[in-house]
């Protein structure tokens, strides 16, 4: 979990230098990344993976998922409701129970991450001054804020939640590594975040 969103984080990096310092346009440099992000993994997965046992070119071996929760005492009267056939009540109890049993630590994570996300970015300083930085930074310069250094920050954070995201698929959604696992769910986030307004409740 560390090391993807060290990784992402690295990429946010790369990110930032080319749009932040060097003013490059975020789609262009985001393709590029993209572009390098799939050869980087291919010739990382080839010199880590192909020597391990149940790993090879384009896999890792298995590796051990995140630990999981349960709400306790709601998974057996769900699951005797949801057995039960009824219409409607069978439905929403399976979809509740799915929700409160077996869930990973890593979903319960990114739950969290929800709240918090709003919390910075609504109720402290530091998220005034960011929001600032993106929708009118000449005034939040004119103030005395350092735009570039907001820039970097919130570049690399979003390089960092992006890389979570691709450890919950290797760790969670799948067993271990695979090349091309992804299969444009980045692109999904991203329309998500789009129709969700730019906001953790509607990006939820």
């Amino acid at each position: 979990v560390l090391a993807g969103a060290i990784g992402g984080a690295l990429g946010g990096l790369l990110h930032a230098v080319a749009t932040v310092t060097f003013g490059v346009d975020h789609i262009i440099s985001g393709v590029a990344i993209n572009i390098l992000g799939v050869g980087v993994t291919e010739f990382l997965s080839k010199i880590t993976f192909a020597e391990m046992p149940g790993g090879g070119d384009s896999q890792s071996p298995p590796v051990p998922k995140p630990g999981i929760v349960s709400v306790p005492g709601v998974g057996d009267g769900l699951a005797a409701l949801e057995s039960g056939h009824w219409f409607l009540v069978s439905d929403l109890a399976g979809i509740v129970r799915g929700l409160l049993t077996n869930v990973s630590l890593f979903t319960v994570l990114a739950i969290a991450l929800v709240p918090l996300s709003y919390y910075v970015l609504w109720r402290t300083a530091f998220g005034l001054r960011l929001r600032s930085c993106g929708e009118r930074p000449v005034a939040a310069e004119s103030l005395g804020v350092n735009v570039y250094s907001y820039k970097y920050a919130a570049v690399l954070v979003s390089g960092a939640l992006a890389g979570l995201g691709g450890a919950f698929l290797s760790l969670v959604a799948a067993t271990a590594y695979r090349e091309g696992q992804t299969g444009g769910r980045g692109f999904i986030g991203l329309a998500a975040m789009i129709f969700g307004n730019w906001r953790p409740g509607g990006l939820a």
